[in-house]
């Protein structure tokens, strides 16, 4: 089993080169390469077990009693999920979230060793820093994702959220943490067929890769509309 000592070593970048390599391709989402995918016949799961917290608290965005619920899978080294992130989150949050329709979630979904490095470090500010840390990590993710020196990019990256190396060192070290993250990505992988990112669930349905603030729009107004788990046709 890999340790979070080791998450940033020689090996751990030559996995997120290859990881890399994957998501900068033509599609909208990027492969796990031990998950196995789910038939189009399981497009729908369970919303009430897809809404149980996992082994770690979920981070929610949005008011409980949103007709939308939004659960997001990514992992911090994909090059489509930052794009995500960047580019249709705030659009997402503003028109959506703050409005009371959509209740969001994000989980990792880690793809390599230094995507559970950024998770561990998102998770280690605290529940009201989780997103902005995940903000600064997705908006400067070529620093520190594609560097030949990760650990320390990551360093440098995190350290303007108020990081000192000390702490750095210490939520990196968290084994406890590391193996809670394992295990939801194996729940995702396993009960819910997620096999790349980010993959979404819009009120339990699966709906996989990058969106567009446009495109979300469309997507988002086809559920508010149904009002139900099942989109309309």
């Amino acid at each position: 089993m890999l340790q979070p000592v080791s998450l940033l070593s020689r090996a751990g970048v030559l996995a997120l080169l290859a990881v890399l390599g994957a998501c900068n391709d033509s599609s909208t989402s990027t492969k796990a390469p031990d998950a196995k995918p789910r038939s189009s016949t399981e497009a729908t799961v369970s919303l009430d077990e897809i809404n149980k917290p996992g082994p770690l608290p979920d981070q929610v965005l949005g008011k409980a009693d949103a007709p939308l619920t939004i659960i997001e899978y990514a992992s911090m080294t994909c090059g489509h999920c930052a794009t995500f992130h960047n580019e249709t989150m705030p659009h997402l949050k503003e028109k959506y979230i703050d409005t009371g329709k959509v209740r969001y979630i994000l989980r990792e979904f880690p793809l390599d060793p230094v995507a559970y490095a950024g998770a561990l470090l998102a998770r280690c500010g605290g529940e009201a820093k989780y997103y902005p840390l995940v903000d600064l990590l997705f908006k400067q993710q070529r620093q520190w994702a594609y560097s030949d020196k990760p650990e320390t990019a990551l360093f440098d990256t995190i350290k303007q959220a108020g990081f000192t190396q000390e702490q750095f060192n210490t939520c990196l070290q968290d084994q406890d943490a590391y193996a809670k993250l394992q295990r939801e990505r194996q729940r995702a992988s396993q009960q819910f067929g997620v096999d790349s990112t980010p993959t979404f669930f819009f009120n339990g349905r699966i709906e996989r890769g990058a969106m567009s603030p446009a495109q979300i729009d469309t997507k988002i107004q086809s559920y508010l509309e149904a009002k139900s788990p099942e989109p309309k046709k």
